[in-house]
């Protein structure tokens, strides 16, 4: 009888998990602030860049300004601030290749699951790769993932799609060869990913509709940041990055505190700059009136008015009703009016995965993410020497997770100079009342409550999507809180 060979492990003190940004960010830490680490990134695709290597569908770009969405140890200099997907991706790359990041990246490694083990104080990382199975350990798990699946998005069924004549796609697995000239186009879907897709697409089209079930707030913003470009003219490049940043992330902070606080206020001027940049007498409210307050949702970004200036050229219509069915040549809405279309774009969102979808064990006990607290948004209650870079929803991603790095260094640096193997935040006894760990209103946030870890009332435990009060919990206080929990090896 033959027993199956498990693979040989071989051991480096820290596994990242994801090549994008937070993955990039993650390892350019590790090599600065820990340098006596071995780390590797195991990265399922082929090539770095996460999210801006998957997505290829037209108009692909950044909804946060580069200054803040860069890395702040290689501040972003192009000439425009939001950018396309492309040259966000290219960034990412010659960043992993300016600072020998790319050498430690194994790709084509898909982790499928990772178990730890207390007695030997370390995780046991088993990925797919081009060769077969093949089986990694670490004294720490940094997973760098993302937040979504990569396979698959959030794709609803509606009746008669079969007998539809068209074509039926969706941006996550966007067809190169995709014919735009001269057809007729509907978008359904009124996020970020909408509309940027849809001037885009207008450029090709004969027409496009953007068919919405309830209008999102949509803010033009300039694709160019005059102060900015001034700085970076007059003051070396990190100094000039960190000016910019500092004053890009201020200001978001300023206004999404306005929003929170003065909701109407806040309402009443996004649509007045819409109007404003809109043709006479056009129903603002029907289109971009969104029914809850700023920021209950992510705000959507138009970099130089891109979607009005297509609506005033008439090569762009909004459309806010819900979908009765398919029919041959087009859609059916809930009002009986039909949208005639030969291309329909599902633009439905993404279904939400926390850590890829991998497997996790302690001890050979099975771990549930959702039955989990979110420590200081980075860690999880009882899950040891294991990160979640995970960004913020009201700011640049990349914010977040710089903290994240930032702090994970300081963590493994602690522990080595006590001597220490082991780190676990510890709920307290009776632990606490589970509130959701995003405050958000998003469909791809509401569908996914039973996958998400949860949130308690008060600091470490409360995720706070505001960066000054991350940096001072991040940065400038103890990692003995007394909620960390610390033990040497065995």
């Amino acid at each position: 009888m033959s027993t199956r060979q498990e693979p040989a492990a071989e051991h480096v003190d820290v596994v990242i998990v994801g090549a994008g940004i937070s993955g990039i960010d993650a390892a350019y830490h590790l090599q600065h602030r820990c340098s006596g680490k071995s780390y590797l990134i195991l990265e399922g695709r082929e090539r770095v860049g996460g999210t801006w290597d998957l997505f290829r569908f037209p108009g692909i770009r950044s909804d946060s300004d580069m200054y803040t969405l860069g890395f702040p140890f290689r501040p972003w200099r192009g000439e425009k601030a939001i950018v396309d997907g492309e040259s966000i991706r290219t960034y990412v790359e010659d960043t992993a290749r300016e600072f020998g990041i790319d050498r430690n990246i194994r790709f084509r490694h898909r982790v499928v699951r990772a178990a730890w083990s207390s007695a030997d104080a370390r995780w046991t990382v088993d990925a797919d790769s081009p060769d077969g199975p093949r089986r990694f350990s670490a004294s720490f798990l940094f997973l760098c993932s993302g937040y979504y699946d990569y396979e698959q998005g959030y794709r609803p069924v509606w009746p008669g799609e079969a007998g539809f004549r068209g074509e039926t796609v969706h941006p996550q697995s966007w067809p190169e060869e995709l014919e735009l000239n001269g057809k007729r186009v509907v978008v359904i879907g009124s996020g970020a990913t909408a509309v940027t897709l849809v001037p885009a697409l207008a450029a090709q089209a004969s027409h496009v509709t953007m068919l919405q079930r309830s209008p999102s707030y949509v803010v033009s913003r300039p694709s160019r940041d005059g102060i900015a470009l001034w700085l970076q003219r007059r003051l070396p490049a990190r100094l000039a990055g960190d000016a910019v940043r500092w004053k890009n992330l201020l200001l978001g902070i300023f206004f999404f505190s306005r929003a929170r606080k003065k909701p109407a206020r806040v309402r009443a001027a996004i649509l007045k700059l819409a109007a404003e940049a809109l043709p006479p007498g056009y129903d603002v409210e029907q289109a971009f009136g969104a029914r809850y307050n700023p920021w209950d949702q992510r705000l959507c970004l138009v970099p130089d008015a891109d979607l009005f200036e297509a609506i005033k050229a008439g090569t762009v219509s909004v459309v806010t009703d819900t979908i009765e069915r398919f029919e041959a040549d087009g859609l059916r809405l809930a009002s009986g009016a039909h949208l005639p279309a030969d291309i329909v774009v599902t633009a439905t969102g993404l279904v939400l995965m926390m850590a890829g979808g991998i497997a996790l064990s302690v001890d050979g006990s099975e771990v549930s993410i959702a039955e989990r607290f979110s420590y200081k948004g980075m860690m999880l209650s009882d899950l040891p020497n294991l990160a979640v870079s995970f960004g913020y929803t009201n700011a640049s991603w990349t914010l977040k997770c710089d903290l994240t790095s930032r702090y994970v260094c300081r963590l493994l640096n602690h522990m080595d100079r006590r001597g220490l193997a082991i780190c676990v935040p510890k709920l307290p006894p009776g632990g606490f009342e589970r509130q959701p760990m995003l405050d958000f209103s998003s469909g791809y946030v509401t569908r996914a409550e039973g996958a998400l870890p949860h949130q308690g009332p008060e600091a470490p435990w409360r995720v706070h999507q505001n960066y000054l009060k991350d940096l001072r919990a991040m940065q400038f206080r103890s990692v003995e809180d007394g909620v960390m929990e610390f033990r040497k090896a065995g």
